[in-house]
């Protein structure tokens, strides 16, 4: 009894480490910077996560990649 409790522990606690390191990459495309934010930082606010932009580019429409942390 006393093993597997500590056997649950521990797959927790490695659960809880490599969750937190993980990264997931979203991206937008709008007519403006503002707009191409806009719906990242949506996206971001509905998984209940931060996001950094990581880039974003134009021709003739901005895309934006961000990564979610």
């Amino acid at each position: 009894m006393k093993k597997t409790f500590l056997s649950a522990a521990a797959a927790a606690v490695l659960f809880t480490l490599s969750a937190s390191g993980y990264a997931q990459s979203i991206t937008a495309t709008a007519e403006t910077l503002d707009s191409a934010e806009a719906k990242i930082a949506l996206k971001a606010a509905q998984l209940n996560a931060r996001y950094k932009i990581t880039e974003a580019s134009t021709n003739n429409r901005i895309h934006m990649t961000a990564e979610l942390y």
